[in-house]
């Protein structure tokens, strides 16, 4: 049918009243043009149909002229009540021109769009779901419009869609949610009202399966949580809590690729979206099973830094899925990959969190004891991350990367490994042998046997080439095994080293690196009770050697001899005849002392108490000053309860303590002429300064 045989159906008049300005003369024109369509469908002529849809289209719906457009979206409506149920042969030519006028720049153009498309929907209902996509790409557009009454229209079009989508068979969601999918990012807060009750609509329906598709939307919704409207958030909310409870209660869910949008939310600026995500992972963790292994180390990641969140919800939650994914007993070869989450905890250790460091160290301990050959692959990657650790400011941290490197040490070439860092990085800062090294001795002490860590450091330090850093660090150690209760069983094999073999190998195996610091030598040989061989080690002692870092040792060493510990000293001062070389060596050390300093007055207080008669009946005779004297000599020897006294041999129990005395001055001498350089050389810089 031509234009002209199109217009001869239709009379001029309701022709002319279709592109009126008044409303109720298109409305009037509209009612006749239903009549005549009504006839010519009864009367079977569809061609004549066609006719006036494609004229109402081209003169009118797609006219430059406002009205017009109106006219020609109004008489489009009124031809689909006419086609009544033969309407849908006719929807391609009727639908698209309404569509094309929702982008019409004329608010009332777009009004009278959705008032059509209503009243042709209610006319078609389920033969509608064709155009399904376009119309809902629409009215998303329009959910956003700057006019109200098109909002207000488009909204009840809506409505409208929605039930005829819900009682509809031929709606095809795997169609829809590329569409759902790309409108998901809009930030506009109608279009994402609109686009939450669409969710919340097809969900409802009992045929279609929104969440074998709830990953194509999923971050979507989460991204609205963070919305400035609080009705968006909750309706967020609330279609997530929903979808939740499905997925509690669905015997088929595709977790991973969910985890993979929950674990990139959980690190959201936003308190109630890393709540609401670390919510949906604890449950993920829960239900998840073998589906969520390739995504531990991802899922730890997230979970490690809200254990320090500071909203206390969403530490509790992550705290509870950090418990119950380390509890899981998960295989390599089933997809667990130990090297990923290793890779993680060794970077959250670096966190400014204590919290999440603390955590990450469980994470490091918990894969040493269940998968260590798979972690000792790893051992260099992690290594220099643990070792910085040790001067972590928290203690409790410090003590967990010890537990962590004593896990790793149990092979003995990690032992050593372990040893060497841990010299380096004193040697290399100072302030960590300061602040932290008594802490990590004494702990590595009680993880990994005193008497093991204590000959390892010392074969590392008889060979150091930095004398001075040997020396500050043995007498580091030296007052650490003095003064901890950890090394309580050493300190025991060190006074029987005179009489038992294993004693004797202690002291032997720290007696070359104890060189190469007087003051710890002599507390080393008093512990030792080897008190001839301390008295040899005092008068070898030059002027070069009495300065103020040895007076201070010293100073040290003379409130040490007061406390429980040399108890056992203090005791046999009760016999000094036997003792004599004890009292020889304690007089020595008061000779250097300066005799205004408190340290001298201490000793000499204590030397005084020494009485006349020991209990032996061995007399001792005193000055004037009330200082004991003794006439005779005496040797050490070993006395019938097993116990060492004196004797003068050089050779005892093994030990030719001649050689040990000329190794000390040789390593004494070495310290002497390094100071003279470094003085030297000091000198000469100040020297060169002063003539430039």
């Amino acid at each position: 049918m031509t234009t002209a045989e199109a217009l001869s159906v239709i009379p001029a008049a309701v022709l002319r009243n279709l592109s009126d300005k008044l409303y109720e003369k298109r409305k009037n024109a509209a009612l006749e043009l239903e009549g005549i369509v009504k006839h010519l469908t009864s009367a079977g002529d569809h061609d004549k149909i066609t006719a006036v849809i494609s004229l109402l289209s081209q003169e009118y719906t797609y006219s430059p002229q406002a009205h017009n457009r109106k006219g020609g979206l109004i008489g489009l409506a009124a031809v689909t009540v006419g086609l009544t149920s033969d309407a849908a042969q006719h929807l391609k030519q009727i639908v698209p021109p309404v569509l094309h006028s929702f982008s019409h720049q004329d608010s009332r153009v777009r009004y009278y769009a959705c008032e059509a498309l209503y009243n042709i929907a209610k006319v078609v209902r389920g033969d509608f779901i064709v155009f399904f996509n376009q119309i809902f790409d629409a009215l998303c557009k329009l959910a956003a419009d700057s006019d109200a009454n098109v909002q207000s229209a488009a909204h009840l079009l809506d409505r409208l869609v929605k039930d005829i989508v819900t009682e509809s068979e031929q709606f095809s969601i795997e169609e829809f949610i590329p569409l759902l999918r790309e409108r998901m990012n809009v930030l506009n807060p109608h279009v994402r009202q609109f686009l939450v009750g669409w969710i919340t609509v097809l969900d409802s329906v009992p045929d279609i399966d929104m969440l074998g598709f709830l990953p194509d939307f999923l971050d979507g919704l989460f991204n609205m949580l963070s919305d400035s409207s609080h009705e968006i958030r909750q309706q967020a909310d609330s279609a997530l809590s929903e979808f939740l409870q499905e997925i509690k209660n669905s015997p088929s869910v595709d977790y991973g690729r969910m985890a993979e949008i929950l674990v990139q939310r959980a690190g959201s600026q936003d308190e109630f979206t890393r709540l609401t995500s670390i919510t949906w992972i604890n449950e993920f963790v829960k239900l998840g099973g073998d589906q969520l292994v390739p995504y531990y180390a991802d899922i730890l990641g997230a979970i490690l830094p809200c254990i320090s969140d500071k909203e206390e919800k969403i530490r509790v939650v992550s705290r509870e899925t950090n418990d119950e994914l380390r509890a899981i007993e998960a295989d390599p070869a089933e997809g667990f990959d130990v090297g990923a989450i290793l890779s993680v905890a060794r970077r959250q250790l670096s966190s400014e969190w204590e919290a999440t460091r603390i955590e990450s160290l469980h994470w490091m301990w918990t894969l040493l004891n269940g998968h260590r050959s798979e972690v000792l692959v790893f051992l260099n990657d992690v290594f220099d991350t643990l070792l910085r650790a040790l001067s972590d400011p928290s203690d409790e941290v410090v003590l967990l990367v010890l537990e962590v490197h004593a896990c790793i040490a149990e092979d003995p070439q990690h032992f050593r490994q372990l040893v060497v860092f841990l010299v380096h990085s004193f040697q290399h800062d100072h302030s960590l042998l300061e602040k932290r090294g008594a802490l990590i001795i004494r702990r590595l002490c009680v993880l990994l046997n005193a008497e093991r860590v204590y000959r390892e450091l010392s074969t590392i330090l008889e060979g150091e080439s930095d004398l001075d850093f040997a020396s500050v660090m043995v007498q580091a150690l030296n007052l650490i095994l003095l003064t901890s209760p950890e090394l309580s069983d050493l300190r025991e094999d060190l006074k029987q080293s005179l009489i038992k073999d294993s004693g004797r190998d202690l002291l032997l195996s720290l007696y070359a690196s104890w060189c190469h610091s007087p003051m710890a030598m002599i507390s080393l040989c008093l512990l030792a009770q080897s008190y001839q061989h301390a008295s040899s080690v005092i008068q070898s002692l030059v002027e070069e050697d009495i300065n103020v870092k040895f007076l201070v040792q010293l100073h040290k060493l003379i409130h040490l001899l007061e406390t429980p510990t040399f108890a056992y000293l203090r005791l046999q001062l009760l016999e000094p005849g036997r003792y004599i070389w004890l009292l020889k060596a304690l007089y020595g050390l008061l000779m250097l002392l300066p005799q205004q300093s408190a340290a001298f007055k201490i000793l000499r207080t204590r030397l005084k108490t020494v009485p006349s008669y020991s209990f032996k009946e061995e007399k001792v005779a005193r000055t004037s000053s009330g200082i004991p004297f003794f006439n005779g000599g005496g040797g050490l020897q070993i006395s019938e309860d097993g116990n060492p006294s004196e004797s003068s041999h050089d050779m005892h129990n093994g030990i030719n303590f001649s050689s040990r005395l000329k190794h000390f001055k040789q390593i004494q001498q070495q310290h002497r002429l390094h100071l003279k350089s470094e003085t030297q050389s000091r000198f000469s810089s100040a020297s060169s300064m002063k003539e430039l």
